[in-house]
């Protein structure tokens, strides 16, 4: 609050690792950390249909500055609003923008491997200060595992103590990580500690999670993340830092594949798109799939006309749609240009979401070295063919953590995160789900139920937690 200029000046971080959200009701400006703080201000709470379609169709949640309530929205990442108190209004201002040197673009790979390793280091020096304990989360996969490789030496020797780790344990097989986490603790000399949810502690805790995170949300890896803030309260590890942010500023996501490869076609680059897709080793996505989307993604623009075919498949959805407005969140220019998108608009901004609204919930804070500004624009700034080279994602990360990690860590590609034993619960819940779904105003209004749609898991998730949601937050359509 400025007195003199009569103000009241408000920011957001660069990249939204902290929520803000504001309303307009009864001529005031309303605003502030959670949503239910806002909704206190309004009678009747009301769903959102643009957002409650894109989250239905593409499971986009935070692409813009709406929210999945009616009338009330986020001040976006890199965002200041000034309210002037003489004319009572306000003005939203952009104040960063994700800069790319052409100078890192140009570094060999040595020189570009010192400089992200003193950029990362730095920015886990920077969040490992605190009066409190400081601990991490440890999925097993390379990104929490480079962050508790480099944290816990630096931890040890300011304090003497070993660096606690916590882990998240899937009760199924095929989604369980927890052997790498457990090579990384022995490795690294950390203090591990697991929690395993089992399928009724999924279960007994969904309004919890769906409260907590105040909008619904991608699946049920969440739940996970949240046993895991659980655990790190019950411990008095009070900050804890995360690897968000590792696979969108580096290359991470096998789905980046097809816009990876569109960018050497765009660059007519065709024997390095024939010999990388050749040596290319993948987990979940074939090559056939990956040689289909390239082309689709570069001739994306010209290939609208699919747009109407598309449309016919989708017709679940009852509720109007206009999938022009998303045509900027689909367009391909270059790889850089893709991935900044990915950090401010696709990707990023759901998961630092989901994270601040699950440790805030358990008062745990949270510290994102890959999130750290330097690290973003550097990590982008970087030839894309360091980020991915021989067929591994993430090369340069692999080289950076090289000597400090267990070779099965460092060279892994069957890449989880902290995934929930989905398809178990799914198997477990399904009738509990239809019921739910069925007795779902909102759900009810907004697609056409028949069989197809309770076969698609991620869409039956989706329509599941719009009920949850519903009643938890008694929203009406």
């Amino acid at each position: 609050y400025d007195k003199a200029k009569e103000i009241i000046f408000c920011s957001r971080d660069r990249f939204g690792v902290k929520p803000f959200y504001y309303t307009e009701v009864d001529d005031r400006l309303v605003f502030g950390s959670e949503i239910k703080q806002l909704l206190e201000f309004y009678e009747d709470r009301y769903v959102n249909e643009t957002i409650l379609v894109d989250y239905l169709l593409y499971g986009l949640e935070e692409h813009t500055n709406e929210t999945f309530f009616k009338n009330i929205y986020k001040l976006e990442q890199s965002h200041n609003l000034i309210y002037d108190l003489k004319s009572d209004d306000f003005e939203i201002k952009k104040y960063f923008r994700i800069e790319i040197d052409q100078s890192l673009d140009k570094l060999d790979e040595q020189d570009a491997i010192n400089l992200m390793k003193e950029r990362l280091e730095t920015a886990i020096e920077l969040r490992l200060r605190a009066d409190v304990k400081v601990g991490t989360c440890l999925s097993g996969g390379l990104d929490s595992s480079s962050i508790a490789a480099i944290a816990s030496k630096k931890y040890y020797k300011a304090s003497g103590e070993r660096f606690i780790a916590i882990h998240a344990k899937s009760i199924e097989k095929k989604t369980d990580e927890s052997e790498f986490a457990r090579e990384v603790a022995k490795h690294c000399n950390l203090n591990l500690m697991e929690v395993e949810p089992s399928l009724e502690d999924i279960t007994k805790h969904i309004e919890e999670v769906v409260y907590t995170q105040e909008e619904p949300f991608g699946g049920p890896s969440i739940f996970m993340q949240y046993f895991v803030m659980k655990k790190a309260r019950e411990n008095g590890c009070i900050v804890m830092l995360d690897g968000q942010g590792g696979d969108e500023t580096l290359f991470g996501y096998e789905s980046y594949f097809s816009f990876y490869f569109a960018s050497l076609l765009s660059k007519f680059k065709f024997w390095q798109y024939y010999k990388e897709l050749k040596n290319l080793t993948t987990f979940k996505v074939s090559k056939k799939r990956i040689l289909r989307d390239s082309i689709i993604v570069l001739f994306r623009n010209q290939l609208s006309f699919l747009e109407k075919i598309i449309r016919k498949k989708r017709t679940f959805i009852k509720l109007k749609y206009a999938r022009k407005r998303l045509n900027h969140l689909f367009e391909f220019k270059d790889f850089k240009n893709f991935q900044i998108r990915e950090i401010m608009v696709r990707n990023m901004p759901h998961l630092l979401k989901y994270e601040d609204k699950n440790s805030m919930r358990n008062s745990i804070e949270t510290r994102l070295p890959f999130v750290d500004y330097r690290f973003v624009q550097s990590a982008v700034s970087t030839n894309d063919n360091l980020k991915f080279k021989n067929g591994f994602l993430k090369y340069i990360l692999r080289k950076i953590v090289d000597p400090i990690l267990p070779k099965n860590v460092v060279w892994r590609i069957n890449k989880f995160g902290f995934e929930a034993p989905t398809d178990m619960w799914i198997a477990s819940q399904q009738n509990r789900m239809k019921e739910a779904i069925e007795n779902s105003d909102i759900v009810n209004q907004a697609v056409e139920l028949n069989d197809k749609v309770y076969s698609n898991k991620s869409l039956l998730w989706r329509m599941y937690n719009i009920a949850i949601w519903e009643k938890v937050y008694a929203v009406k359509i």
